[in-house]
């Protein structure tokens, strides 16, 4: 926008009495701001409300139990675990965790699959004012052991289940200072262990008097989550009973009641399942249907049974929902929202018509993020707003500024400053970070990873914001959408070539279910090569006809830069437990036939498909002769 334009704007926003009609012909974007900030103002009274009066999460709960304690707070493979229920269950836990003597703010890890063991043990610890690390349950040794050291816990709860029982048993001599309780059974081996049930039995549910959480503050950690580790060890952002209600409060923006039902297959040690989905559904008296893992079989068919209104997704999920055959019941439910991030474009308009969502509700944010964006307006594509007149009024402001891939930098002009982009371009988002956000810092642990996301010196010498590390784009209505992570846009032929987009195009061939795309180095030659990992649809074989149309599409749509070099087609899918792509082995493994086993190709220009990479031409493009 030109700061003409901009200075007007500014302008406007401070004339009392202008009319909306004036200020829609002037910016014809501004009534989707309106409808946004409508809501939010709601979301932030809601959160100052309940934050300067010392009300937090487990207090929200805790009304909840004295206003709706017959109503469904959880169901789970068809039992129904009222909000009375789930409060004597977190009363039982809390008196066996005062007998640990642990001071306000002190951590508790558990690691717990999905099912309502997890929640009312994350709801005791709360009532005595205990922080609750959320450990992954699929991570096993080295991983799991720093995880639990990193948040300080003091002890750790495992879940039922034989699997988690033996990753206890891998780490118990690494861990012999912390207490390892395990639910689910009372034949355990060794002395090593205590049966949490045992505990539980004999435990008495009666109410936990507010005063023993007493020196709980807005900035005491309420629970820990943790990042996913794909790019090292697993790091705890830092979510604060501030930021807690602040999650909590999200499904105001899709005028979430107490009459709303969520679903969420999700799990709940991630900040979707157990953020939105589990805070969300506390402190409004609503229900949520927990399933232990996705299915996506079973997705609609849990959808219908249990009359679900809002239901969550997250990454690929939507695809898998795709690939299954469709059914004359696939719009038959009460779904008013699904609500998520993830959704490529290539396939929002399908999904949404074949299942008659009316609103998908796309947002963006990070776990550690100081604030989020989310797409109230059913806009296809967009993640959120980034708006000049949100910024106005929001006290976390955000902002889209130019960047630099092969530098790893942003664009600053000759004061040192960043640069705003303009509506087409696609730059890094940055967010405003409250100074006492920047005191606590967004993990725990480590200095240097909290300085990591802080970029200096933006607008101004000497302000701080926190950067997304990722890359979206605005268009003339500064609706913002999602265009690729700093590590997966890379550089060919000169040219910056992004991975989200790429996939998006390749993915539009309807036999092909999914592509992972990524940048591959070949000696002797600048920036990196792409490659795509693609998975067909269930059925369809590789045949010198599907290689064809592959490189026709490609050429078709992609420029020359863009289209992938290498391709491979794995066995199984490479996605991680919340949906995401996993690249780093893909990477890591390239193109070299002597080391991965799944089929290889590369982009044959002379006879104008993908032939197949034996070790011969390997070899021909490890020296250059094929580029």
């Amino acid at each position: 926008m030109s700061k003409n334009r901009e200075k007007l704007l500014y302008g406007a926003a401070g004339v009392v009495g202008s009319s909306i009609l004036a200020w829609r012909t002037l910016f014809p974007w501004i009534g989707y701001d309106i409808q946004y900030l409508k809501r939010s103002v709601e979301v932030g009274k809601y959160v100052m409300k309940n934050i300067t009066s010392g009300r937090y999460l487990i207090d929200m709960f805790e009304d909840d139990v004295q206003n709706y304690p017959t109503k469904p707070f959880i169901v789970f493979e068809d039992r129904v675990y009222t909000y009375e229920f789930m409060d004597q269950q977190a009363n039982r836990v809390a008196s066996v965790a005062s007998q640990w003597k642990l001071k306000v703010g002190e951590t508790v890890a558990i690691m717990i699959t999905n099912e309502p063991a997890f929640i009312w043990t994350f709801l005791g610890l709360q009532k005595l004012g205990i922080a609750v690390a959320f450990i992954n349950f699929n991570i096993r040794k080295k991983p799991l052991v720093h995880s639990i050291r990193v948040c300080e816990a003091k002890v750790l709860i495992v879940g039922q289940g034989d699997d988690l029982l033996q990753a206890a048993e891998e780490i118990r001599l690494e861990l012999e200072d912390v207490p390892i309780f395990i639910q689910g059974t009372s034949l355990l081996q060794g002395q090593s262990y205590t049966s949490f049930d045992e505990l539980m039995q004999h435990a008495v549910p009666a109410g936990v008097c507010k005063a023993v959480r007493a020196g709980v503050h807005p900035l005491t950690p309420c629970c820990y989550i943790f990042t996913s580790g794909t790019t090292g060890l697993p790091k705890p952002c830092i979510i604060s009973q501030t930021k807690a209600v602040a999650l909590s409060a999200l499904l105001i923006l899709v005028k979430f009641s107490d009459k709303d039902i969520v679903y969420t297959p999700l799990p709940l040690y991630h900040s979707a399942g157990g953020g939105i989905g589990l805070l969300g559904t506390i402190g409004t008296g609503a229900t949520l249907v927990l399933r232990r893992k996705f299915s996506a079989h079973h997705f609609w068919e849990d959808c219908r049974k249990y009359n679900v209104t809002i239901a969550q997704y997250i990454g690929e999920l939507c695809r898998y929902l795709l690939a299954v055959p469709e059914h004359p019941v696939d719009g038959e439910h009460c779904v008013r929202v699904m609500i998520g991030n993830g959704l490529r474009m290539d396939i929002w308009e399908r999904f949404q018509s074949r299942f008659k969502v009316p609103n998908i509700c796309e947002f963006f944010g990070a776990t550690e993020g100081t604030t989020a964006i989310m797409n109230v307006s059913n806009r296809v594509g967009s993640c959120g707003r980034v708006s000049p007149f949100i910024n106005l009024f929001d006290p976390v402001k955000k902002y889209i500024v130019k960047f630099d891939v092969i530098r790893d930098e942003p664009i600053r002009d000759k004061d040192g400053h960043c640069i705003l982009v303009k509506p087409g371009e696609t730059g890094l988002l940055l967010a405003t970070i409250p100074p006492q956000i920047l005191q606590a810092g967004f993990y725990k642990g480590s200095k240097e990873m909290n300085e990591k996301r802080i970029i200096r010196n933006v607008f101004k010498d000497g302000d701080v914001f926190f950067c997304y590390g990722d890359l979206l784009q605005i268009d003339n209505d500064y609706f913002a959408y999602f265009k690729d992570r700093l590590g997966d846009t890379f550089r060919w032929k000169g040219e910056n070539v992004s991975t989200y987009e790429v996939a998006d195009v390749m993915t539009g061939l309807d036999f092909i279910h999914d592509a992972n795309v990524y940048g591959v180095e070949i000696p002797g030659t600048d920036g990196r090569a792409g490659m795509a990992a693609i998975h067909l649809v269930d059925g369809t074989p590789i045949s010198d006809d599907i290689l064809k149309m592959i490189f026709n599409h490609c050429v078709k749509n992609l420029p020359f830069y863009a289209q992938p070099v290498f391709l491979r087609f794995p066995k199984d899918h490479t996605l991680t437990l919340t949906f995401k792509q996993h690249k780093v082995e893909l990477v890591k493994e390239g193109y070299d036939p002597d080391i991965v086993t799944d089929p290889l190709f590369f982009r044959d220009d002379v006879n104008q498909t993908y032939s197949p990479l034996t070790k011969e031409s390997f070899i021909q493009f490890r020296s250059k002769s094929k580029l």
